[in-house]
């Protein structure tokens, strides 16, 4: 009681807090406001609505059962999950934060996913897309394209890592799978047709819902990308982060890392996109240190992503707390393997190639403006469209 009543106190406390500091800085959150606003509309919006719409499609058309009939033989024993998250697995990896956890929700729902195969399954499914990688952090940032191989490599070894870890996650429940499947296209086939059938929708239905699950979904996510850009930016205000500089400063000296980069990790653990552009313009710090670092807070993913795989886990009876924790040793696995690979990979391969220099970033520069004003029109339009879809459907609740 004493504990429900004393979260209760910190929960307000934090609320008001944040209040005040929106009336003291005003013109500074609107700042941040709008940065986080501009990333969501020409960003986020356009690269994860093709996959939100074509993978419920998919779901419904029983394109995953069939998948994940196939997959059985290699996802069970591996990762101790069901085949159908190999396509989640796939699907995140190509499409970026939060897709993973929008899936196993989708499919626990479905009842394609036990309660602890999908708590696995959220954990090592969600991982940055390579585009963000190379694009944003290795071309944009850095200017350096070859660093994104590394960075890249050391990711996803980590995410793998981590899944082979998580596959002891439940232990009460691997006795149950041992049942063994040969791969069977009959039975895929099978599974496709039955889910197809018990599914029911037109494809019209079907469309539809595909359409406003996923812009419901990424509105929420446009929600958290804002408010998260705006609490960074008020901690640096009010001096918080600078306090909480100086710990991690201590720590970075026990493992030789520069006092420089203390601020930009703290920015990376609430937000990975500004933490990764910070750590970029860090100066007098080896690239070593700052791709050791941008590992860590990539595999970590920030509090912005992990408060909406909280939301969306929050759906369904799934917890969160074992994608935290694997949050943290991707992070952890990540930044050691950048330490491990990084003279044998990128010393000894990629520093002595000759780096062309006709791309540039003059042309990702210019392109990324062009893309930007592509993805915000798109999103406009399509937010045109739900709230067409969204009101004829209210219209005919009401009739009917």
């Amino acid at each position: 009681m004493f504990r429900s009543k004393l979260k209760s106190i910190i929960l307000a406390l934090a609320a008001s807090l944040l209040a005040l500091s929106l009336i003291a800085f005003p013109q500074e959150s609107v700042a941040a406001s709008v940065r986080g606003l501009n990333m969501w509309l020409e960003i986020v919006f356009p690269s994860l609505l093709p996959f939100f719409i074509v993978s419920e499609m998919l779901i419904g058309f029983g394109v995953v059962r069939f998948i994940g009939v196939l997959l059985e033989p290699f996802m069970r024993p591996l990762f101790r999950v069901p085949g159908a998250g190999g396509f989640v697995w796939a699907m995140g990896m190509a499409s970026g934060f939060p897709a993973g956890a929008k899936l196993t929700a989708r499919l626990r729902q479905e009842g394609q996913l036990t309660k602890i195969e999908a708590e696995r399954l959220a954990s090592f499914t969600n991982s940055s897309n390579p585009l963000f990688i190379f694009g944003a952090v290795s071309v944009g940032f850095f200017e350096n394209a070859k660093l994104g191989i590394m960075l890249a490599a050391a990711h996803y070894l980590g995410n793998i890592t981590v899944g082979f870890i998580m596959r002891f996650y439940g232990k009460d429940e691997i006795r149950k799978e041992t049942n063994k499947k040969n791969i069977s296209l009959r039975a895929a086939l099978s599974a496709l047709h039955k889910t197809r059938i018990e599914d029911n929708r037109p494809i019209g239905k079907l469309l539809g819902d595909a359409v406003m699950s996923s812009v419901q979904t990424l509105l929420m996510i446009g929600g958290f990308i804002i408010l998260f850009s705006v609490l960074n930016q008020l901690l640096f205000l009010l001096h918080i982060t600078p306090f909480f500089a100086n710990t991690i400063t201590f720590l970075f000296q026990l493992i030789r890392m520069p006092a420089e980069l203390s601020i930009p990790f703290i920015s990376g653990l609430f937000e990975i996109t500004l933490g990764s552009q910070l750590i970029s313009e860090a100066k007098d710090t080896a690239l070593m240190q700052q791709a050791v670092l941008i590992s860590l807070i990539l595999g970590f993913s920030g509090l912005s992503v992990h408060a909406q795989v909280a939301s969306i886990l929050a759906q369904t009876d799934i917890n969160f707390k074992p994608f935290f924790i694997a949050r943290i040793l991707q992070g952890g696995f990540a930044a050691v393997y950048t330490y491990i690979l990084w003279q044998p990979l990128y010393t000894e391969v990629f520093d002595h190639e000759e780096t062309p220099s006709a791309i540039p970033v003059s042309f990702l520069q210019n392109s990324t403006v062009q893309w930007a004003d592509i993805g915000a029109l798109f999103t406009i339009c399509i937010l045109a469209v739900y709230v067409m879809i969204y009101a004829k459907r209210m219209v005919w609740t009401k009739k009917y």
